[in-house]
C-alpha cells in the first residue's frame, strides 16, 4: 500500500506497507491497523467506511467504483491512498 506523504507520519515514515495474505480492503486494512491504527483510523469513518475525502485505488481503478472495502485484492496488487485536497 502506497502511502501519502501527508499520513506517513502514521505509518512510522514508511512511504509503503506491505501486506500479505488479504482477500479484500477490508482485510487488508484490518491487518495494517494491527501496527498501525492511527493510519486506518484516519482512513475509516466511526461505521468503519471509507472517510468522504479519502480515495483508495487498487491498481488504477477507485475503489468507490468497485466494491467499495470488499474490493478483492491479490498479492501484487497496488493499493494507493489519495486524501482529497481542497483550496483554491
Amino acid at each position: 500500500m502506497k502511502i501519502p506523504t501527508q499520513l506517513r507520519t502514521l505509518s512510522g515514515g514508511q512511504a509503503e506497507l506491505s501486506v500479505d495474505g488479504a482477500s479484500d480492503l477490508r482485510e487488508l486494512l484490518g491487518k495494517i491497523k494491527a501496527e498501525h491504527p492511527d493510519l486506518t483510523d484516519r482512513l475509516l469513518d466511526d461505521n468503519g467506511e471509507i472517510r468522504r475525502f479519502v480515495n483508495i485505488y487498487v491498481g488504477e481503478e477507485d475503489v468507490r467504483f468497485l466494491e467499495g472495502l470488499d474490493t478483492k485484492v491479490e498479492d501484487g496488487n497496488l493499493v494507493s491512498i489519495l486524501p482529497a485536497v481542497a483550496g483554491g
